[in-house]
């Protein structure tokens, strides 16, 4: 047994680690920040793209081929990067149109793992879910798992409008989900962060509930915070840390497109936009009024959230949203999908909308355009509630309770 009060040594995995706009990356700089705050000993291992982590944890880097960064997606690898059979199995999954990072990363952190006998007390395996995690007990250490939301849910919504050969095709690419639902089975107590989110991986995992373990996220309100002088005129500004369907950002852009016509607004969309947004764009004649911004600082990113009369959530699902919080705590009046967790997340400080329904949302734009003691009511409300609610100093002590009764043996691992 661990004393109450020893510091733990924490291993903090994460396949990949985007920094910004949402997602991985911001959930491992903020908890490890925290954790090493609390007085513990953090090191985050993880593969390309690293986390901008602050003073405190330490970053053990395990290089991936990095096959899909931004600049060159499904590249292939020179011979001579070829290193060992990981990265040949990489490459070749990569090339069948799997997508190999979960297990490959999962390999890699076993095998560092194992070359440090007696370094950690606790596994903390952030989403990965890949079959390298079954070494992780024989080597004597407790594994705790999150899972912020089940994969699952981004397979239904990717799959449901393709014809049968791009379903053929994406259903390759989602062959690690039926890993992941295979090491969920099987890897000790899961964390996740919202109730919805936990009903999901219930039910499309088969995991009993009281396996499961709801932390909910925090945000940091040194960053995000409202911002002296006025906000941006008719400025609406979206986050999408990947341009997928399950960001609905296709609706927000035909409602958007009704609204251009009626209001003079502009949509300014963090992230990066794939080859079908931007056709999107092109067909509603949308090009001078939609601005797409990828990889601000942050000190940039939480201006420009901050600068906004508007945010939206379009999602068709989340399993939480940093993003909705990250408004809130900004000040910006908040339009969110009544979908997943975000009714969870926003309670009423938030215009709840149908997900998928351009009509509706283009309505509660109008509506919150052209209201400003709406928008300042929706703004304190979410002031309010991320004061109430959200904070990570109180995530990582409800993780760090966690990792101890894991430790102690009071859960199974």
């Amino acid at each position: 047994m661990t004393s109450v009060n020893r510091p733990l040594r924490i291993a903090l995995l994460s396949y990949r680690s985007k920094p910004h706009s949402g997602g991985q990356g911001v959930y491992v700089r903020h908890l490890s920040r925290e954790l090493a705050a609390l007085g513990h000993h953090v090191e985050v291992f993880s593969g390309q793209p690293y986390p901008v982590l602050d003073d405190g944890p330490l970053l053990r880097r395990l290089p991936s081929l990095d096959l899909y960064r931004d600049e060159d997606p499904f590249r292939t690898p020179r011979r001579e990067e070829i290193r060992d059979w990981t990265d040949a199995l990489e490459t070749a999954m990569m090339w069948a149109g799997a997508f190999p990072e979960p297990l490959t990363f999962s390999i890699r952190a076993l095998r560092a793992l194992r070359a440090s006998p007696g370094s950690f007390d606790v596994v903390h395996d952030n989403q990965g879910l890949g079959y390298g995690m079954f070494g992780v007990p024989r080597l004597g250490l407790p594994l705790v798992t999150s899972i912020h939301h089940p994969i699952t849910v981004d397979k239904r919504l990717d799959l449901a409008d393709r014809g049968w050969l791009e379903r053929l095709s994406k259903s390759r690419w989602y062959g690690f989900v039926r890993m992941q639902g295979r090491v969920a089975r099987h890897a000790g107590p899961l964390i996740t962060v919202s109730e919805a989110a936990m009903r999901d991986i219930c039910r499309d995992f088969r995991i009993r509930p009281g396996n499961v373990h709801i932390v909910p996220l925090g945000v940091d309100t040194r960053l995000f915070r409202p911002r002296p002088g006025p906000r941006a005129s008719g400025r609406i500004v979206t986050v999408m840390s990947a341009d997928t369907p399950l960001k609905g950002l296709p609706t927000l852009l035909r409602a958007f497109a009704k609204l251009v016509t009626e209001r003079d607004v502009h949509l300014v969309v963090v992230g990066a936009p794939s080859a079908a947004t931007k056709t999107q764009v092109a067909l509603l004649s949308l090009g001078d009024r939609v601005t797409f911004a990828g990889g601000l600082p942050d000190e940039e990113f939480a201006r420009l959230l901050a600068s906004a009369e508007i945010a939206v959530i379009p999602s068709m699902y989340e399993g939480f949203s940093l993003p909705a919080v990250e408004h809130m705590a900004s000040g910006t009046p908040l339009i969110a999908s009544r979908a997943g967790a975000l009714p969870e997340v926003t309670g009423d400080a938030a215009l709840l909308v149908a997900p998928g329904d351009p009509e509706e949302l283009a309505a509660a734009l109008r509506r919150l355009h052209d209201r400003a003691e709406l928008r300042e009511t929706l703004a304190e409300l979410g002031l309010r509630r991320v004061g109430e609610r959200f904070a990570w100093p109180a995530v990582a002590a409800a993780t760090v309770t966690l990792y101890r009764r894991v430790i102690n043996g009071e859960l199974a691992c």
